[in-house]
């Protein structure tokens, strides 16, 4: 009988992982789950289970630190537990800040542990050097993007590209929905840190675009009710008219005719769904300047990283001004040729991902792995 740990800290990580570990109880129902994530994976395991993704899901190196203790905590806390239940393997899902920390000392105290990341750290985007660390660390890395596996191989970590679990998710998401040639879809973010900083833009820009074109219908993607309610106060207050809904996010990609998106799963989402958008991303200044100190890469945006080119128009923290991207939403709005170019790229990214079938793909290699 397999035990096996698994720690996710957001809400995606619980959807992916969770996926997973339906896959691997298919092949084998007598796996025992343990460990930390949210709701989707405390429902497969027998086993006591934390659930924390509500608090631990952070962006940023400011907001991390404002609940460092609380993260502190949790780190000593998930070691004993993992020395306590002596499980197999350690299955580590995204969230590299917290999972690489404990990789590390994971492998120091528990040296016959197997340890397992799928979801792979974006390592290559800021930091290339931590890969030859990570050789050290883990014993297998499962890739969601195809050039991964080269890249991780090369400094000495093995690796399998699996197919990126979110496209396997999408398709069976699809709607039979015309789009609405005055909608413009807005997608603020999951996180409360992300919503707070960028939603404002987004009223402001609405408020400019309302002058320019009074045609213009504006609905909002809001991750949970608390970030509806206040969203909901803010445009009362702007005297904007707009729905603001949650649990719309893929209907309003399909029924929308351009968008403005945070950066993160949802830019990729609303790729595969083809709705020509904007990127827009806020954050702290200290985590800012951090991220420009040791990025590799020349974008933000996964898309116009696969593509290797600027696809999606990016609109990051001092460069994030209404105006501009107004001026950018009046285009992908109107301008039918420019559209038509920018489906055409997102189809071809989205081509690369070998999406169906990436959570069975994922839970062989797990279960090989840990026989």
């Amino acid at each position: 009988m397999k035990k096996i740990w698994v720690i996710a800290g957001e809400v995606s990580g619980d959807h992916h992982a969770s996926t997973v570990m339906e896959a691997i109880l298919g092949q084998d129902p007598n796996v025992i789950f343990q460990g930390a994530g949210g709701p989707k994976m405390e429902r497969l395991s027998t086993q006591p289970f934390d659930n924390w993704v509500e608090k631990a899901s952070v962006t940023g190196l400011w907001d991390v630190l404002k609940i460092y203790p609380w993260f502190r905590k949790k780190f000593f806390e998930m070691l004993q537990r993992i020395n306590n239940a002596q499980p197999h393997a350690l299955l580590l899902v995204d969230y590299p800040g917290f999972n690489l920390r404990l990789a590390r000392t994971a492998r120091s105290r528990f040296p016959g542990l197997k340890i397992l990341y799928y979801i792979s750290p974006q390592v290559w985007a800021w930091n290339r050097r931590r890969m030859t660390k990570m050789a050290k660390l883990l014993d297998l890395v499962l890739c969601i993007f195809p050039f991964e596996k080269e890249l991780y191989e090369s400094s000495g970590l093995a690796s399998r590209f699996v197919g990126h679990p979110l496209v396997e998710k999408l398709e069976g998401e699809h709607l039979c929905a015309r789009r609405d040639s005055d909608l413009l879809a807005l997608l603020p973010g999951s996180r409360w840190e992300e919503v707070h900083r960028i939603f404002p833009i987004m009223l402001r820009t609405a408020s400019l675009l309302l002058k320019r074109r009074s045609c213009i219908q504006f609905e909002v993607a809001a991750a949970n009710e608390n970030h509806a309610k206040w969203m909901r106060n803010g445009a009362r207050e702007a005297q904007i008219p707009m729905c603001i809904c949650t649990g719309t996010a893929y209907s309003l990609m399909q029924r929308a005719c351009a968008g403005i998106v945070c950066s993160g799963t949802a830019t990729l989402e609303s790729a595969y769904f083809e709705l020509p958008y904007c990127l827009i991303y806020k954050t702290a200044w200290v985590t800012f300047w951090m991220g420009c100190c040791v990025a590799t890469v020349p974008f933000l945006g996964i898309v116009n990283i696969l593509a290797g080119e600027l696809v999606v128009r990016e609109f990051v923290q001092h460069s994030a001004k209404p105006e501009a991207i107004a001026h950018e939403c009046l285009r992908l709005l109107y301008s039918h040729p420019d559209r038509r170019q920018l489906v055409a790229k997102f189809r071809a990214v989205v081509t690369t991902l070998s999406g169906s079938g990436a959570a069975m793909r994922a839970a062989k290699a797990i279960l090989a792995a840990v026989s």
